[in-house]
């Protein structure tokens, strides 16, 4: 006797009852005559008599007819092997994309002979939901669909001069679209309509305007409202070519209605909590179904099913579209791989997420070709269960089971990963006054921590909180206390969390973060006690909360030049309704991500991964990435130019141009250009002007640099901008009425940071030039001795502490030596003209013996622990760099031995 279930091999046709009925029917449909031809091509050709019918009853048969026949091919095709999934979903929406247009068109004509055309060329807009929308449908998937129009109006009036208002136009123009795409008929059906995800569902009207769609979101707009429009896309396109013009406006208006209501500016962890809800809902509803399948897998909605690898993506885009655009995309598989691009998931999550939505995908749709039906419940019959299993290529069906086990619980484990941090059960501890001693173990003054407390909580801005929020910071404030309690400085970081939290507590979205993930919590607790700076930092910025998510990020060395490119891309898309540059959110832009940047290394500086100077180094090159940015949108936005590139360039003095910048450096600038068009001053003083603008001006998102640019030639009397040539007239020329000592002495840290490169060069060759200039030595001396005596008039200490910057024996001491050096012998050693830093040029002016070397490196030494002290006090919160550490003290004999080595005198 014959193995019945040979039956079902191969698998096509006979894997398809639907399609064994269908080809009864019409035998020549199953032909590979067609293989040479794209899918969309057969469909298209298809859809060509449909196309001219005028008959509402004729063209209901024929697309009917072209919808079985295509699902025929497409099943054909698909279970042979001949396609892939993508291919797949793009027919079967393409298929729904143009019965919708072409019953549109019938629908229109129709209602339109009766009472004219709408006013202003106002149409149907036809909007796609959720798989549609996304090119993803699945083979027995039904529509959602939601209709639009533009504004409220009449009608132009029939042959009767009868008119209708708009909103009875199209809906009786939506009603007869349903009916002739998802009527059943003696042909079937082409698709199945859901209209019950427009604006209040099945009690709102079946079509709206714009307007109400705009109020409708701002007014009454839910969370999961914004994770269905997600996916949304037009499907239609005008009736009538010449409403085109009209039909694009109002594509443009929807998109400027839909976009902030679905991708917020700011990041929006608070998606996060809708989406699990909306996910719990699901499978609550799964869970009673399941009642009556025991044993069986949902593979849509099950745990590790379609609908958690969607929600995954979607969360990310929910989340991080508004300040992520690449992120504002339907399809699931492309959100995942700009997750990936971005660091959001790792090369293995993607890959294993993507070949589990692949397998899961391919096993709902041959499910549903069984029998046409809309299901993803793998069948508990092992005859039917043998059935799948060979149409997925598994000759065993416990392979085939084992496969489908292993994909389910590695997008199980993943989703819980991303929704599962935050236990919805969870008792929360109470804060109740007065507290227990048990709750502030560990500070040194308990009732200081929780008058902290009751002063938040008796504040107006906490009382005047909604409901919802007042909620979340009585939930966060416990976990928040035991966080500080066991960090290295409970009282003071208590102090900042009720800080931070009192900064945020108006925006839902930081709360969010705080409460969903743990790990935010953790991170925040160890920041807030570690530096003060960091702490007012983090409270200024609140948006860099994000940053301490993703320790692949936050501890990872920045690649600026990337990171450039990156947001020179942002800057490029962040666009006005009329395409021209978005002023505003591009400053905001270019604020936030250098904030971002500077607060992942000083993250990676508190967790002692990078030295003091490494920092520095880092600091400086962000800083040259930022100029670089904001010179070309600056020239970009200048109203009148002659030329496309500026022939302009920054250069750099002090701290940044000795790369020495710290987090809290003023910028000290000069800019130069050469271009000899008689606009050439003027333009670039307005360049100079908008990019100081740029650098300076308060926004939303905070400031990126003080500026300073009394460095320029003449000081604050001298103009803005100087040409290369009267630049290097003003640097040769002696005495008041040309460069002073001081300022070739500022030469030394000196460097051209961004701009045009040849001019660029000239400045460099030219400082190298007068820095080699032959000087007496004694008058380098004296010159030195009176700058140092200025600044320490300038810098009086009158406490015990030492000063480590501006005492004697600190670190201007140790800078002033190394300028002194440099402009005293460059003539002979050139070498010393490089901008090294200080440390380096100390230890060539040994080599060279102009120093003794092992004094020379020692100080250098004794120099970089001082610049590592003065580091950390910033960070404490110091205003000044004094302490009363003895090693810093220690420090003091070399410098000031070497100084009096060098210069001669033990002190000024």
């Amino acid at each position: 006797m014959n193995d019945p279930l040979d039956f079902y091999h191969p698998v096509w046709p006979t894997h398809s009852e639907y399609a064994k009925r269908w080809l009864n029917r019409f035998p020549q449909w199953d032909t590979d005559q067609f293989d040479g031809e794209h899918l969309l091509t057969c469909i298209d050709n298809w859809l060509e008599k449909s196309r001219e019918l005028t008959d509402e009853k004729a063209l209901m048969a024929e697309l009917r007819l072209v919808r079985q026949r295509s699902m025929i091919e497409i099943m054909r095709r698909d279970l042979q092997g001949k396609v892939d999934l993508f291919e797949v979903t793009e027919a079967l929406s393409f298929l729904a994309d143009a019965a919708v247009q072409i019953g549109l068109k019938l629908s229109h004509r129709l209602q339109a002979e009766r009472f004219g055309e709408p006013a202003r060329g106002d149409c149907l807009m036809v909007v796609g939901m959720g798989k549609l929308g996304g090119l993803e449908l699945n083979a027995s998937s039904d529509i959602d669909l939601i209709f639009l129009y533009n504004e409220d109006a009449d009608t132009l009036g029939g042959p009767t001069g009868k008119t209708q208002s708009h909103a009875e136009f199209f809906t009786q123009v939506g009603k007869r679209l349903i009916k002739i795409i998802s009527e059943v008929t003696d042909e079937g059906f082409v698709f199945r309509v859901d209209m019950r995800l427009r604006p209040n569902g099945d009690s709102g009207p079946l079509v709206v305007s714009q307007d109400m769609l705009e109020e409708y979101f701002v007014v009454q707009g839910r969370e999961w409202e914004r994770y269905a429009w997600i996916k949304a896309r037009v499907v239609n396109w005008a009736v009538d070519p010449e409403q085109d013009a009209a039909f694009q406006q109002s594509l443009d208006n929807l998109n400027n209605i839909v976009r902030p209501f679905v991708f917020r500016k700011y990041l929006d962890f608070g998606s996060i909590r809708a989406l699990r809800a909306l996910h719990v809902q699901i499978r609550s509803e799964v869970s009673k179904r399941e009642n009556q399948h025991p044993g069986s897998v949902h593979v849509k909605l099950g745990r590790g099913g379609i609908r958690e690898i969607e929600f995954t993506a979607q969360a990310f885009q929910l989340i991080r579209g508004g300040r992520e655009p690449k992120l504002q995309l339907r399809r699931t598989v492309d959100v995942l791989e700009v997750c990936l691009e971005l660091g959001l998931i790792t090369q293995e999550d993607h890959d294993k997420l993507v070949t589990a939505y692949r397998f899961l995908r391919n096993l709902e749709h041959r499910l549903q070709y069984v029998d046409d039906a809309q299901t993803h419940r793998l069948p508990a019959s092992p005859t039917e269960v043998l059935r799948i299993a060979r149409s997925m290529g598994f000759q065993d069906p416990g392979n085939f089971v084992k496969a489908l086990n292993r994909h389910m619980d590695y997008v199980a484990s993943h989703f819980d990963v991303v929704f599962g941090d935050k236990q919805e059960d969870e008792e929360t501890p109470s804060l109740e006054l007065p507290w227990a001693d048990s709750l502030t173990q560990g500070f040194s003054n308990p009732q200081a921590a929780q008058d902290r407390y009751q002063h938040l909580i008796e504040s107006s801005r906490y009382q005047a909180l909604p409901t919802a929020h007042r909620e979340r910071v009585d939930r966060l404030m416990p976990t928040l206390l035991a966080a500080a309690g066991a960090s290295s400085a409970p009282d003071s970081c208590w102090r900042h969390c009720c800080d931070l939290i009192e900064t945020v507590s108006r925006r839902g979205a930081y709360l969010s973060l705080l409460d969903e993930y743990p790990i935010a919590r953790m991170r925040v607790s160890r920041m807030l006690a570690a530096s003060p700076w960091a702490a007012n930092f983090l409270i200024r910025h609140p948006l860099l909360l994000d940053e301490l998510l993703d320790s692949r990020t936050l501890l990872t060395p920045p690649n600026l030049d990337e990171w450039k490119q990156q947001l020179r891309e942002m800057l490029d898309q962040a666009k006005m309704p009329d395409g021209q540059p978005d002023l505003e959110r591009q400053m905001d832009l270019i604020r936030e991500q250098h904030h971002a940047q500077l607060f992942r290394i000083l993250a990676q500086d508190l967790e002692n991964l990078l030295t003091v100077e490494h920092v520095s180094d880092l600091l400086s090159a962000l800083a040259d990435c930022t100029l670089d940015l904001i010179l070309v949108q600056a020239w970009d936005q200048l109203p009148k130019r002659h030329r496309a590139q500026p022939r302009f360039a920054v250069v750099a003095y002090g701290k940044h141009g000795g790369k020495e910048l710290g987090y809290s450096s003023d910028l000290d600038l000069i800019f130069l250009f050469e271009d000899s068009d008689d606009r050439a001053p003027d333009l670039y003083a307005q360049l100079a002007k908008r990019m100081n603008r740029w650098l300076t001006t308060q926004t939303a998102a905070g400031t990126l640099f003080e500026t300073d640019f009394r460095l320029r030639p003449n000081g604050e009397a001298g103009l803005l901008v100087s040409s290369v040539a009267s630049f290097e007239d003003y640097q040769r020329r002696e005495g008041g009425v040309g460069a002073w000592f001081w300022e070739h002495q500022a030469l030394t840290r000196a460097r051209f940071c961004v701009g045009d490169a040849e001019i660029g060069k000239k400045f460099e060759n030219l400082r190298e030039e007068i820095l080699q200039l032959p000087r007496n030595w004694d008058d380098v001396k004296k010159e030195v001795l009176d700058m140092r005596h200025k600044m320490l008039e300038g810098h009086p200490n009158h406490t015990e502490l030492f000063d480590v910057k501006h005492d004697l024996g600190g670190m201007v001491d140790v800078e002033f030596m190394v300028q002194a050096l440099v402009l005293g012998h460059s003539h002979f050693y050139p070498e010393l003209t490089q901008n090294k830093g200080n440390i380096a040029l100390l230890k060539k002016a040994g080599e060279l013996g102009l120093l003794p070397a092992n004094l020379a490196n020692y100080v250098a030494d004794a120099y970089r622990q001082l610049r590592a002290k003065q580091h950390a006090l910033r960070l404490a919160g110091h205003d000044k760099s004094r302490t009363s550490d003895p090693a810093m003290m220690v420090l003091r004999k070399p410098i000031r031995t070497l100084w009096a080595t060098l210069l001669g005198e033990e002190s000024t």
